[in-house]
């Protein structure tokens, strides 16, 4: 029963996705939004907590599996999106939302 238990354990931690690297670069370093010619950065803090366009939008946050899940001032409903998986600091991606697709760039 023990050496099932120690298998249960590492399978579990071997099992924990990549996209949790991503979701972690992101909600260490934070975004930037890239909507046309505009750049807007969105930052991150340990409490569950984000910023963004110089603080006219708050809000908060939390991973659910690859999932960035966010509610804010201008959109009370919680929004999941599904983010790539091994994404670091830097890299820039599109991501598919209810409002469309953007680029994001991890800073």
């Amino acid at each position: 029963m023990r050496n099932l238990l120690i298998v249960a354990a590492a399978a579990a931690a071997l099992a924990t996705p990549a996209f949790a690297d991503t979701l972690t670069e992101v909600t260490s370093h934070g975004i930037v939004l890239m909507l046309g010619d505009m750049n807007i950065e969105v930052s991150y803090t340990p409490d569950g907590k984000f910023t963004a366009a110089d603080g006219q939008v708050t809000g908060t946050w939390k991973i659910d599996g690859d999932k960035l899940c966010t509610s804010s001032n201008f959109d009370p409903n919680v929004t999941c999106i599904a983010y790539p998986k091994d994404k670091k600091s830097g890299d820039t991606f599109t991501l598919d939302s209810p409002q469309g697709s953007v680029q994001i760039k991890i800073r």
